[in-house]
């Protein structure tokens, strides 16, 4: 019989072009599960079959846990005191294991037995051809669809399936069974059953992966594509940027006569691309990315890490965007919140600002409109800019001496500290409900208490608008820190 053993698997191994190994992994699986029908429970065996005898023993074995773990499967696992009885030098993670009788192959259930077999090989046969398929470094799979299963899209490439879900479609993209298709390989999931790889049509990194294929130059390293945003089906934005000074990189991905971006927009069902010049400018990266608006005029705020841009009125339409589309769109390729505002608004905003700074500068340094304003011409935003500027910036205005100079830098100084005993202040009177908050830093802390808030039902009392106003935050983090802040209100309710 152990010959027949081997012969059968030999065969088995030869005909579906699978390693020996797999094949005698399979048998051992058979052969455990006939023996653990022996058994009451839910124990573990482990059966060991020579790859040159054919010869096999069966293994009963418990697994070593931690005496404080206690047994979660009494009949597999095994205290570590009591296993050191059996075994003394024996660690927790590891087996002991006890010889037991083995199972005939003869009275293996001839099906189960085969139905085993099979599948053990077809998992092999799977991981094989996955592994294969993917050792070519292929990120774009390219095949033709075979089924739909609940939404998605199963696409076949050869022997190996892809699945392709409806998430991940182009919107208004149909596909019929037969039809021929391309996507991005995103990730390969082999716990899923029948199609393992997951693909995208509308994730940038497919986009990019397309110009790379259509520009040799990118591939070759001349050009690089730093970033890409979608709007799947409709427009898209990438940036690219030459490291060779002789190629022009807008020139060299559009091609003779639009061939090159034409033949990525057709794959993708017609998306429009701008192409923008990809710069270590911030301001210039996003008044290229605003294409085909022309901007005016534009304010980085690197704290917020925000930018103004103010547009004509002809270009605001523009600049925005179906939808806000462009804007959208721009904001996703660099990164930057843009704020798009007409000279009206951007003038009227300014001058709000220009009264704030020029208010707290003739409050806390008690100096007239004049020096407030000469102090804004200057470019002075802050108390800390006029406390802490290198002393010969300042020397360097007309219109001050050093006496005052001296005495704007002394004031300042003593408001500052004047302003941080308050806040010390005003951190002491919060609440301890609050401190003890989940996601509350000592900083965000600080900025509650300046604002007059100082207990967990105060912030809970806060709109999303106002605490965003306060911290500066996301609309998403402020929210998440309000229902924080509104769970012990509904704790009894459950």
């Amino acid at each position: 019989m152990n010959r027949e053993m081997l012969m059968l698997v030999d065969a088995i191994s030869r005909e579906k072009n699978v390693e020996r190994d797999v094949v005698f992994a399979a048998v051992e699986s058979a052969l455990a599960q006939a023996t653990k029908k022996l058994y009451q429970g839910d124990v573990d065996i482990r059966v060991a079959m020579d790859r040159d005898s054919g010869n096999y023993e069966t293994f009963r074995r418990w697994l070593v846990v931690p005496d404080e773990a206690g047994l979660q499967n009494p009949d597999a696992e095994e205290l570590l005191m009591d296993a050191r009885e059996r075994v003394p030098d024996v660690e927790v993670g590891e087996y002991i294991e006890e010889l037991v009788p083995s199972v005939p192959i003869g009275r293996i259930g001839a099906m189960a037995a085969k139905q085993v077999i099979l599948q053990k090989i077809r998992d092999a046969e799977r991981e094989m051809l996955l592994n294969d398929f993917m050792s070519r470094g292929e990120k774009i799979f390219t095949g033709t669809v075979k089924r739909m299963d609940k939404g998605d899209l199963i696409v076949e490439a050869g022997r190996v399936e892809g699945r392709l879900r409806r998430s991940e479609m182009i919107p208004k993209e149909n596909f019929r069974s037969g039809d021929k298709l391309s996507a991005m390989i995103m990730e390969v999931d082999l716990t899923l059953r029948g199609a393992p790889i997951i693909l995208s049509r509308a994730a940038p990194e497919f986009m990019i992966e397309l110009f790379r294929r259509e520009v040799p130059e990118v591939e070759q390293g001349l050009l690089e594509i730093k970033s890409c945003a979608r709007d799947p089906g409709s427009r898209a934005k990438i940036a690219v940027l030459s490291h060779d000074k002789r190629i022009d990189p807008i020139g060299t991905c559009v091609g003779v006569r639009g061939s090159r971006v034409n033949a990525v927009s057709n794959e993708l069902s017609g998306e429009k691309v701008d192409i923008v010049l990809w710069s270590e400018d911030p301001a210039q990266f996003v008044i290229g990315a605003l294409a085909p608006a022309n901007v005016q005029s534009i304010v980085v705020d690197e704290e917020k890490h925000a930018m103004d841009v103010v547009v004509d009125e002809e270009n605001l339409a523009i600049a925005i965007g179906r939808g806000g589309q462009n804007v959208r769109l721009a904001s996703e390729l660099t990164g930057w919140k843009i704020n798009i505002m007409d000279a009206a608004e951007s003038a009227q905003k300014q001058a709000e600002e220009t009264a704030a700074i020029r208010a707290l500068f003739m409050d806390k340094l008690d100096v007239d409109q004049e020096i407030a304003d000469i102090l804004i011409e200057e470019g002075f935003t802050s108390l800390e800019e006029v406390a802490y500027v290198p002393l010969q910036e300042m020397l360097e205005i007309e219109s001050f001496d050093e006496d005052t100079v001296n005495e704007l830098r002394a004031r300042a100084k003593d408001a500052l500290l004047t302003l941080e005993i308050a806040r010390e202040e005003s951190v002491e009177e919060v609440s301890q409900d609050l401190r003890d908050l989940e996601g509350l830093t000592p900083e965000l802390i600080a900025t509650l208490a300046t604002h007059g808030v100082h207990t967990r039902d105060e912030l809970a009392d806060l709109a999303v608008d106002e605490l965003t106003a306060i911290t500066g935050q996301s609309e998403d983090e402020a929210k998440a820190l309000i229902i924080k802040a509104r769970e012990h209100w509904f704790a009894g309710q459950a």
